[in-house]
């Protein structure tokens, strides 16, 4: 079965991405590919991404509906995260990016707003058909363009394990509330034991239960970006963690480490919050403990709510400088909506696709290895993926997140106002807006 854990954001890091290319309103970036629709002749286009197989896939198209038409995709192997964007904003600013690009979803703001991707809106036919609203919304930004079709995505789920759960008489929580309950049962019955950790060593995590929550990070009015990493949603978000955090009713340790492997492995965390990639993460974090764990739907902040939240995921966009944009653009969707490709990807790159036709068929008619105990696995993450609640990404996603790990971090440690460290996020995400030159209201 495919190991999703690389559809995991990528860990960002203090470095900060250049947009030296000038802070431009959102809405009046992204030119159009409608020049190239009439072209003909022969095409080749390259295609940057950090897939693994990704030319495995690629060469379906070349040797299928590519061959067709007569447009060649040569795969250029990048860098994932922040490097990657980097990349692509300097041979932007040299008017030599590639014709395609593979782009994480909080990336796309900081590359549009430095009209690097093209809309390709009048060269994608029926696509957005294929994809959940909330998916389909991350590459539009909420306007009328699409700068990017949807690859793979990373809706929000609730791990535990089974056997523990029914041990110690506990119930799978349905609503937050119900989730601090069990928690604070499990340190009653087993004192040794935690629920979960609250980390703050991927910020993708926290973004994730904000967005569920109905966070608006960053929106724009006219010319104006307005940050809401503060809003109210958010605070409930971070309130909720940071009291379970102060009573001890949860671990403060991070993520990803040797201690919490070993926690997962050995029964002393029984649940993760965590993503449809989790049984690729378990499977080298946990392996003694395969066949234990079963997934369930993310808990909701009101009994009957149906939403979730996404831990990462990309998209494959068209840039501003390629000379065949509507090729490109063509080639964009084909490769996340077609059958065969789709199946490619999830058998040669490891993905879990954003296309709803392809989440339980092929490769997803099974379950994961590591989950060969719950037979419905995927049948149960395709109706949750398509609840994942609406995004709102920005250009200065790096300098958010670079700012959670260090005042969430903090505060995990010492237990202290998870609010404060919230104020932090906001006030650095604001100041580095209007250092760029962006226009921000209060």
């Amino acid at each position: 079965m495919p190991n999703t854990k690389r559809s995991r954001l990528s860990r960002v890091t203090a470095s900060t991405i250049a947009v030296a290319l000038g802070a431009t309103a959102l809405a009046a970036c992204g030119s159009s590919g409608s020049d190239s629709r009439t072209e003909s002749g022969p095409v080749s286009l390259t295609y940057w991404t950090w897939t693994p197989g990704m030319d495995k896939v690629v060469d379906l198209w070349n040797k299928g509906p590519g061959k067709k038409d007569q447009i060649t995709v040569t795969v250029k192997k990048q860098a994932s995260g922040d490097s990657l964007v980097t990349k692509i904003l300097t041979a932007h600013k040299a008017k030599k990016a590639p014709d395609v690009v593979q782009a994480e979803y909080q990336a796309l703001p900081t590359l549009v707003s430095n009209d690097a991707l093209a809309d390709i809106s009048k060269d994608v036919g029926d696509t957005r058909s294929k994809f959940a609203d909330g998916v389909w919304q991350q590459t539009t930004l909420g306007t009328d363009a699409v700068y990017a079709i949807p690859q793979d995505i990373g809706p929000m789920m609730f791990y535990y394990r089974a056997d523990l759960f029914k041990k110690y008489g506990l119930s799978v929580p349905t609503t937050w509330e119900q989730f601090a309950q069990t928690a604070r049962a499990l340190k009653k019955k087993a004192p040794d034991k935690d629920l979960t950790t609250f980390s703050a060593n991927d910020s993708g995590l926290f973004a994730g239960l904000a967005q569920q929550a109905g966070a608006k990070w960053w929106t724009t009015s006219g010319s104006k970006w307005k940050v809401g990493i503060g809003d109210a949603a958010t605070k409930k978000v971070a309130d909720f963690w940071g009291g379970l955090v102060k009573e001890g009713a949860i671990d403060n340790q991070p993520m990803y480490t040797p201690a919490w492997n070993k926690a997962l492995d050995t029964g002393k965390q029984i649940a993760w919050v965590s993503a449809v990639w989790a049984p690729g993460t378990f499977t080298t974090a946990a392996p003694d403990t395969k066949g234990k764990w079963a997934m369930a739907p993310l808990p909701q902040w009101s009994a009957g709510e149906n939403a979730t939240g996404s831990w990462g995921g990309s998209s494959t966009a068209v840039t501003t400088d390629s000379a065949h944009q509507a090729a490109a653009a063509k080639f964009a969707a084909w490769l996340n909506t077609d059958g065969g490709a789709l199946q490619a990807l999830a058998k040669d790159s490891g993905i879990y696709p954003a296309a709803t036709n392809a989440q339980t068929s092929g490769a997803f008619a099974q379950p994961p290895a590591y989950f060969s105990n719950q037979s419905d696995f995927y049948t149960k993450a395709a109706p949750i993926a398509k609840t994942t609640a609406p995004s709102a990404w920005g250009p200065n996603v790096n300098v958010a997140y670079t700012t959670f790990n260090d005042a969430f971090g903090a505060a995990a440690k010492n237990k202290s106002d998870f609010t404060a460290a919230l104020a932090k996020m906001q006030e650095a995400t604001v100041a580095d807006l209007k250092k760029q030159g962006f226009e921000v209201s209060e």
